[in-house]
């Protein structure tokens, strides 16, 4: 029997999966993580932390299986996108944290972008528009506040990636700086089009080329993680960014099909085919997929909190012991806020607004406001959010008709029957609901041969449970107005 690693190294834990060929999984290793948060809007993570989860969490997820490491047949990776890291071609040190894409800090170099007219450019070039959230501006203002990082940058000792780059690096001992179309689309630096590094924006960021990582397809010879990590030798042979994974893993294969996993944010991909559709509604344009030299784009909404508001309910305001409790308290409440409206820009706001100034907001207290109120209503802002998204796709013609919906989050029925009826959708919870993890293991499988296309990979989904909306129009209509108000004020 066939069997694949899958490597999901995500924004608060490194998880890995041992699948088979029939989309079981075998068993699961994960570890949990905290970051650091060094000034307001600044996000970090230790990358030797980083480094470390993966290898526990595959090592664990090999002897859950009971397995060895002899008998996996493909590494796929998935990861956190746009986090942004930087080592020594020698050692494999990092020298600084990693900057996380949650990270603020250069939104005044954003603004300057701006002003200086690069906003139109970094559209044209990438899909993306100018914001922190992306590697590009992480990456130069590493170099221009680490002491004597841009002299050995330009001297070719150094290297950047995202974290599949950084996790190949160390799996292959430093033989190996690649990644793929997906994350590469991801850094504000990567020309979709020509599917080639931008000469234009690196100049423009005064950004080494020789810091940067070879582009493969996503399905492709990233190089083998050694011996010594897992106990034999593993071909990695599939990579994706974890949104795009997702959208592989729930089988949105075809133009139109479109899928939202809730995580520590929300990303909403509608894929559409071998068109790069120019958005008016400042959502992305990005790289679905590349196999075989051929890109399939997709069209994307990222919210910047979603689980993470969960969270700080928890962890920061102690209003619920576990996140399972936000559903009950929801239940509770009969999913009646009292007009209570919670705006979770924590890290600004993220699309269609791109706003990273904005700060979180609660509108509607009053002294007979309850504890599970504030906690429906934190819940419901995850629907109202992704309901702008599904707005926005709308208007830039991508037709959505049903979601796929994935992420820790959607274990919740009460949110998914909620996004249901406020996205007016039918929503589709999957069997495999680790579809990001999936998604990379059928990369894999297609890297290496055991499957014959992501096609025939994507038979692997099926139905859970489908959502329906049941909720009247006239409340529908009432609630969202009332969440655009909430936003209109977040954004004063």
């Amino acid at each position: 029997m066939s069997h694949i690693m899958a490597i999901d190294q995500g924004t608060s834990s490194t998880r890995a999966i041992i699948f088979d060929l029939n989309g079981r999984i075998l068993g699961m290793g994960q570890r949990p993580f905290d970051m650091v948060f060094p000034a307001d809007g600044w996000i970090e993570q230790a990358p030797e932390v980083l480094w470390q989860t993966t290898l526990e969490a595959g090592r664990e997820a090999v002897a859950n299986a009971g397995l060895s490491a002899a008998d996996i047949d493909a590494l796929g990776i998935t990861n956190q996108r746009e986090t942004t890291l930087v080592w020594d071609r020698q050692t494999g040190e990092c020298l600084h944290n990693a900057i996380v894409w949650q990270d603020r800090r250069t939104a005044e170099q954003c603004e300057n972008m701006r002003a200086d007219g690069m906003q139109q450019s970094v559209a044209r070039i990438t899909g993306l528009v100018v914001d922190p959230y992306f590697s590009g501006t992480k990456l130069a203002w590493l170099l221009e506040n680490i002491a004597g990082l841009k002299k050995r940058a330009e001297s070719g000792e150094l290297c950047f990636g995202t974290v599949d780059s950084f996790l190949i690096w160390r799996l292959t001992k430093g033989r190996r700086h690649v990644t793929d179309a997906s994350n590469a689309a991801r850094t504000m630096l990567f020309d979709i089009g020509t599917q080639r590094w931008s000469d234009e924006l690196l100049a423009y960021l005064d950004i080494p080329a020789t810091l940067l990582p070879v582009v493969l397809d996503c399905a492709a010879d990233f190089g083998i993680a050694d011996a010594e990590w897992f106990g034999a030798p593993i071909p990695i042979l599939g990579v994706a960014g974890d949104q795009q994974a997702a959208l592989i893993g729930q089988g949105c294969l075809r133009p139109g099909m479109t899928k939202s996993t809730y995580g520590t944010g929300c990303f909403v991909i509608a894929n559409t085919g071998k068109r790069q559709l120019v958005s008016q509604q400042q959502l992305l344009t990005t790289v679905g997929y590349r196999l075989a030299g051929e890109t399939t784009y997709a069209l994307e909404g990222s919210i910047f909190v979603a689980g993470a508001a969960i969270k700080w309910l928890r962890d920061n305001l102690g209003l619920i012991d576990d996140a399972a409790e936000s559903g009950r308290a929801a239940v509770r409440t009969g999913g009646d806020s009292g007009g209570v409206y919670v705006v979770p820009a924590f890290t600004g706001l993220g699309a269609p607004h791109w706003a990273p100034e904005a700060r979180g907001l609660f509108m509607g207290l009053t002294l007979d406001t309850s504890r599970d109120q504030i906690v429906t209503a934190t819940l419901q802002s995850v629907a109202f959010q992704t309901a702008e998204l599904i707005s926005a796709m709308e208007q830039d013609g991508a037709a959505v008709e049903r979601l796929r919906i994935d992420g820790g989050m959607v274990t919740n029925n009460w949110l998914c029957q909620f996004l249901a009826d406020v996205l007016d959708l039918v929503v589709e919870r999957p069997v495999i609901t680790e579809t990001t993890a999936l998604g990379a293991a059928m990369l894999a499988a297609v890297g290496c041969g055991l499957v014959a296309s992501l096609a025939d990979a994507a038979t692997l989904w099926s139905l859970e449970k489908e959502f329906s909306p049941r909720m009247p129009a006239e409340r529908r209509t009432a609630l969202l107005a009332g969440w655009q108000r909430a936003v209109a004020r977040t954004l004063l």
